[in-house]
């Protein structure tokens, strides 16, 4: 009998773990509820997205507590890698090839480096190798999980926000704003935001969830300021590019 409920106090701490997301981490502000703004696979896909245990801190790539761990409100449960690639607009990057790696849509996997060159995994999985601003086959196919992260590797090393930001899609009507949504500028550094969540009021006032990386590289940190992780388009956050929360930076991929 003692085994049998030391095995559902098992199962229901892996269930817990696997349902720790977004959506069920962070109570909805009294007055909201879920908005109603069409949702597209990908905004779902991060809502669901696993969450570190509460009280996980903010790590650079080599382990030491991020300077912005005073924003942290959780992590995203997802490899940071050791060197220092990841930063914002290659987490944007990554959380959107995660999503379409894992949906086997590997054709629509493709970003454009900062000097224009299209970098798609498909060239890449089939053997292709990037050398100064043309492919040359060099390996043997392969569409594995390791080979999807070597070619991220790669993006990250030569695609950033100026490149990001010309890629994605202006939201010219800010009240359609959704999960999966990013704020971006461009520039040297240049930085961005992802939408991790959106609530809304009966007077259609929508708040919502962001989710970043930083420099030097660390783990993606869902944000909060002041102890609240629900941002809107109309107060300002006291946060690292802060102003960019502005339907002036809003824009979603196609």
């Amino acid at each position: 009998m003692k085994s049998f409920f030391l095995l559902m106090a098992m199962l229901f701490w892996i269930n817990a773990v696997k349902t720790d997301n977004v959506l069920t981490r962070f109570k909805i502000p009294a007055g909201y509820k879920h908005s109603s703004s069409a949702s597209d696979g990908f905004g779902s896909w991060l809502q669901t997205l696993p969450l570190r245990p509460a009280g996980t801190p903010a790590r650079t790539y080599k382990g030491d507590i991020a300077h912005t761990e005073v924003y942290t409100a959780a992590i995203v449960n997802m490899s940071v890698g050791n060197q220092d690639l990841q930063q914002c607009a290659d987490a944007v990057m990554r959380l959107r090839g995660e999503y379409l790696y894992q949906q086997k849509n590997y054709k629509a996997i493709s970003f454009n480096f900062t000097s224009g060159f299209r970098c798609d995994f498909m060239h890449y999985a089939s053997g292709y190798r990037y050398n100064n601003g043309n492919w040359i086959l060099k390996a043997k196919k392969d569409y594995s999980y390791a080979s999807f992260m070597r070619y991220m590797n790669l993006v990250f090393s030569y695609a950033g926000t100026l490149s990001l930001q010309k890629e994605l899609k202006r939201v010219n009507n800010p009240a359609g704003l959704k999960t999966g949504d990013v704020f971006i500028k461009g520039g040297a550094p240049g930085h961005c935001f992802i939408v991790m969540n959106v609530v809304e009021n009966a007077q259609h006032h929508k708040k919502f969830l962001l989710a970043q990386s930083f420099m030097p590289a660390q783990n993606i940190q869902v944000l909060q300021y002041n102890g609240d992780p629900w941002f809107s388009l109309d107060k300002h956050a006291d946060i690292l590019y802060g102003e960019l929360i502005s339907k002036d930076y809003l824009k979603r991929f196609e």
